[in-house]
């Protein structure tokens, strides 16, 4: 029982963090707004970069793609609470019922991975060539977020015992 219980925690507390940045994204809309516009336009790159024709400059475009970046981050935290509800609901099941209710945790933390390896790391960083940037480079704490979802996929898809009775 205490690893299930430690797992639904973990996964809790990845929901709130998950949750306030979309949070954070949504009230403030435009801290990180400057961050990704110059990500974009990719006015920050090495000037003799050959890849700037990849640069979007549409304002349009650019709110676009903050709003999906918004919109997925919702949907993993609404997806990583909803998997918390569903792990505590079979806490005390089976094995076999607590593995089920793992499927909403396992999609909501993989659309995390997905926002900030896929998204952040691969084509902010790579196609947009974020990683030349020494203003607006998020990488790292992209790479950071994706290891701890990583992490917390690979603990959590590990089959757990059935309960001592």
């Amino acid at each position: 029982m205490l690893l299930r219980l430690c797992k639904i925690a973990v996964l809790a507390a990845i929901a709130l963090w998950i949750a306030l940045v979309a949070f954070g994204n949504l009230s403030d809309y435009g801290s990180n707004w400057p961050f990704v516009q110059h990500v974009l336009a990719m006015d920050t790159v090495f000037p003799d970069a050959h890849i700037r024709y990849r640069a979007i400059h549409s304002p349009l475009l650019q709110h676009v793609a903050y709003a999906l970046i918004i919109a997925v981050e919702v949907l993993a935290a609404l997806l990583c609470w909803l998997g918390t509800w569903q792990l505590w609901r079979a806490r005390r099941g089976t094995a076999a019922a607590f593995q089920r209710a793992k499927r909403m945790a396992v999609l909501g933390l993989s659309a995390g991975v997905l926002l900030w390896l896929g998204g952040f790391v691969a084509i902010g960083g790579e196609w947009f060539g974020m990683w030349m940037s020494s203003q607006w480079n998020g990488i790292a704490s992209a790479f950071r977020f994706t290891i701890v979802l990583l992490a917390m996929l690979l603990w959590l898809g590990q089959r757990d015992d059935e309960l001592e009775g």
